[in-house]
């Protein structure tokens, strides 16, 4: 397990074990990418799930489909492209092949992505977090793992997120028992 995994497992309550991991070739065939490997790690230690009453941890092929990575991408990449028709894609998709790939969602319509470039590196992919309106964008270079410590323990803050999020106490729903 990676220290950032580590650090967060200490923060945040781990459920049991996921009654089954993804078939993360068939996720990273389907989602044309390779997953990052705290990632990977991080879901086959939580699953998808419900983070704070508010962040939504997509998993590859979630029996829950509100969950399901795959289901949310695909969906998110359509939105996308509509929206850019009217408004200003971020600079950093202008580039040949350039892309997002969408790993969380929030109740309020927040959408955390992974810039994926051609020929990158999955373990050092910038976050993307989008607002609701489409408009806003922020950018971490951190991994999913070191973001959600950091974001759980209060070491950075987001301007996009909801204000009360994270919880004083930190709980953590199995996509899987909602």
């Amino acid at each position: 397990m990676n220290p950032e995994l580590n650090r967060l497992t200490e923060l945040l309550p781990r459920p049991t074990a996921p009654e089954q991991t993804p078939s993360w070739e068939a996720a990273e065939t389907a989602l044309q990418t390779a997953l990052p490997t705290d990632y990977k790690e991080l879901i086959n230690t939580y699953g998808g799930g419900f983070v704070d009453g508010y962040l939504l941890l997509l998993e590859p092929g979630c029996p829950n489909d509100v969950y399901d990575q795959l289901k949310i991408s695909a969906e998110r990449d359509e939105a996308n492209e509509s929206l850019w028709q009217y408004e200003d894609k971020p600079v950093e998709l202008e580039g040949d092949g350039a892309r997002l790939t969408c790993w969380a969602t929030t109740d309020n319509g927040e959408y955390l992505y992974w810039l994926v470039q051609p020929g990158d590196d999955p373990d050092s992919r910038t976050i993307m977090i989008n607002d609701e309106s489409g408009e806003d964008w922020e950018r971490y270079n951190m991994t999913v793992t070191r973001f959600l410590t950091a974001v759980l323990s209060g070491a950075i803050h987001s301007e996009i997120l909801w204000d009360k999020f994270p919880l004083p106490q930190h709980e953590f729903r199995s996509a899987r028992d909602i």
